[in-house]
């Protein structure tokens, strides 16, 4: 929700392509499928029409499917006769508003790409369409070229409780045993050509987990989805560059103050990819890690002690020593009315968000400002300068350094300085900085080099040398991030097996302190890089969000090898849904004897789902152009949800709104063996 525009509220979205829009609300159902209607899902699909028919300045080419014209039939045929027309430069929305349901996976390969144990479906008017068939319709119309978005406010959980008729309804159907269910063999299909649970090629705004209820009420003097209902007030807010992302974080706050415990997601989750683009299509742009916006408490931003925040080292805010944050758009500090700086000042600091005050400013409560760290009262990582022989050098580093954070001002993840003190404690995080003949080179605190020949030959390459400071400093923050005192700890594993199950030796101890090592295979002009199967055991008595980063000795990190889901209590989720993972050494080290390459899968798990833009990184080229405002290039964030739960594996009592989280990590070696086997 750009902070630039005027007047969001009457911004029309100019297009030159058309708007695809089928729209499908069902409150009555045949009778064999539900005898009780529901009755908002109209209501939520004339809201919806009624947006766009005030929003989109071009061509709009509506559908409409209501009751028991939505049978699955009419809407399949729907999805590839009406919004199939869509091309390169269109856009394609589907919105379904009605019942949900989900059914047991059936077969061991179903089980493999369903972390959950649940295969989940969309009941239409005569039974359900699941996801294996919905997800490949959708990217049909996706592959066409066209920006693809589906609003889904329906119910993908397990379990149900239906309130009286004039309180909340749960939007959910139990599976019936007379329903029409697909082969499990198509759901492989459809998993290998890259379709599931929604597909890679098509955006979805979904009302809740795979594992919750979604409610409608009456709101606003008549029955509604809160999901479509909170969705539609972001939308009508926002300006219309305004990207999924932000505008599915506005109506997640407007759904909590709705109802706690029901949390809307965002598939996929790709920094910079469909997420980042603007609902009705447009140019991707890059995502603000953090984001301030109104919740059920007032002002919060989407960044807790899950990424190590607190208000101060010793968790107690107080007068200068309070971190902050900026306003900034397109990763410049944007200036209040009186030329200043936005701030909003941190007060309390939860797990999965931090409660924060304006100050001197009065944000608009029906928008979602782009955020970045103003101030950490964390330590920082700690810089040591050795530049004997070049004063001069030290003089630039220590300039840049002051001017490399958000708005121009110092960044927050730096310090430099000869040791710890009192608003500064020994951090865990040490750079030295040996500069020689217009050269720097950065060492560890354990003396190891992590980038050397970095020239330094004026002020423009020690800016170059503090961005790289900065990149490495999220790297080995996300390296080190641990909650060690949380009753999830050690209850969810990483686990690295041969293709036929077989668990590979070493590797036990927890957080990368052992090594697997893997070897390629064959010899000179014949190699072959090892292939193994990643699995990640939860053995808590919680379905877990889980999202497993690979971080590189290259200081990249990346989603890549599992898509960010729940992992059902007792269930095992798998990388590449079950598919071979290749260990290869990067392009650009040749494969020969002695090369290696090491890598650590960090598995971070939690009680709900969370932001995953912070932790994707790009691997470091040491002295790359690069945007040292850009507010990717602040410090990473999580945003996770506020879970509702009844019951706690283990640990001390805790605050309704705090949702326990842990970390592992191992470590993997992949080398080219030399003569000796090595």
């Amino acid at each position: 929700m750009e902070d630039d525009e005027p007047n969001p509220r009457r911004a029309r979205a100019p297009r030159t392509g058309t708007v695809h829009a089928l729209l499908v609300g069902i409150n009555e159902y045949c009778p064999s499928v539900a005898s009780h209607p529901l009755r908002g899902c109209l209501n939520d699909i004339a809201a919806a029409r009624a947006w766009l028919e005030s929003r989109v300045d071009g061509p709009l080419s509506l559908r409409v499917l209501r009751d028991r014209e939505a049978t699955a039939a009419a809407v399949g045929e729907g999805i590839t006769e009406h919004l199939g027309r869509a091309v390169a430069g269109d856009s394609a929305l589907f919105w379904f508003s009605g019942h949900g349901t989900r059914f047991a996976a059936r077969s061991a390969e179903e089980l493999m790409k369903e972390g959950t144990g649940d295969c989940q479906a969309i009941v239409c008017a005569d039974g359900p369409l699941a996801d294996v068939e919905l997800g490949p319709l959708l990217e049909s119309v996706a592959a066409r070229g066209a920006h693809t978005t589906a609003v889904m406010d329906c119910c993908f959980s397990g379990g149900t409780t239906r309130d009286d008729e004039d309180g909340p309804t749960a939007r959910y159907l139990p599976p019936d045993p007379g329903w029409r269910l697909p082969d499990p063999s198509a759901r492989a299909l459809a998993s290998a050509a890259g379709s599931l649970p929604y597909g890679s090629g098509h955006v979805t705004l979904a009302a809740g987990t795979v594992e919750q209820l979604v409610y409608e009420h009456d709101l606003g003097g008549r029955r509604h989805g809160m999901f479509s209902y909170a969705l539609l007030e972001a939308l009508t807010a926002a300006g219309p560059t305004a990207t999924s992302r932000e505008i599915l974080s506005a109506a997640h706050c407007g759904v909590q103050i709705l109802r706690h415990g029901q949390d809307p997601v965002l598939i996929p989750h790709e920094s910079g990819g469909l997420a980042d683009r603007p609902f009705l299509g447009g140019a991707a742009r890059a995502p603000s890690p953090q984001l301030l916006r109104h919740g059920r408490d007032g002002w919060e931003v989407d960044h807790g002690s899950l990424h190590g925040l607190s208000s101060r080292a010793d968790g107690r805010p107080t007068g200068e020593d309070t971190a902050s944050f900026v306003v900034t758009s397109g990763g410049t500090a944007v200036e209040g009315p009186e030329s200043g700086t936005r701030l909003v000042r941190v007060r309390e600091v939860r797990p999965d968000r931090t409660l924060v005050t304006p100050a001197d400013w009065a944000p608009d409560p029906t928008r979602v400002y782009p955020v970045a760290l103003a101030t950490l009262a964390l330590p920082p990582a700690r810089l040591l300068v050795d530049a004997t022989h070049d004063p001069r050098a030290e003089a630039w580093l220590l300039s840049a350094l002051a001017t490399a954070g958000p708005g121009g001002g110092p960044t927050p993840l730096l310090h430099a300085g000869p040791g710890p003190g009192r608003r500064h404690p020994e951090p865990l995080i040490r750079f030295r900085v040996v500069v020689r003949d217009g050269r720097a080179q950065v060492t560890r605190r354990d003396g190891g080099v992590v980038v050397s020949g970095l020239p330094l030959a004026d002020r423009a390459d020690a800016y170059a040398v503090v961005d790289s400071l900065i990149h490495l400093t999220r790297w080995y923050q996300l390296h080190g991030l641990r909650n060690p005192r949380s009753p999830l700890e050690g209850r969810v594993h990483v686990e690295v097996c041969g293709l036929d199950g077989t668990p590979v030796e070493a590797g036990t101890a927890p957080y990368g302190t052992a090594e697997q090592v893997f070897r390629y295979g064959g010899g000179p002009g014949d190699w072959h890089e090892p292939l193994v199967q990643i699995r990640i055991h939860n053995r808590s008595r919680l379905p877990l969000w889980c999202v497993l980063l690979d971080l590189t000795d290259s200081h990249g990190a990346g989603l890549g090898l599992y898509e960010p889901d729940f992992i059902g209590a007792g269930r095992t989720g798998y990388a590449l849904r079950g598919s071979p993972v290749r260990l290869s050494l990067p392009p650009g080290r040749p494969v020969r004897p002695g090369a290696y390459v090491r890598d650590w899968l960090k598995l971070i798990v939690a009680e709900n789902e969370f932001n995953t833009v912070p932790f994707q990184l790009e691997p470091l080229v040491p002295g790359a152009t690069r945007n040292r405002l850009d507010p990717a290039a602040a410090d990473g964030v999580l945003r996770l949800a506020a879970p509702a739960r009844t019951h706690r594996d283990a640990g001390p009592a805790h605050r309704p709104w705090a949702g326990d989280w842990s970390t592992r990590t191992l470590a993997l070696r992949t080398v080219v063996p030399t003569a000796s086997g090595r």
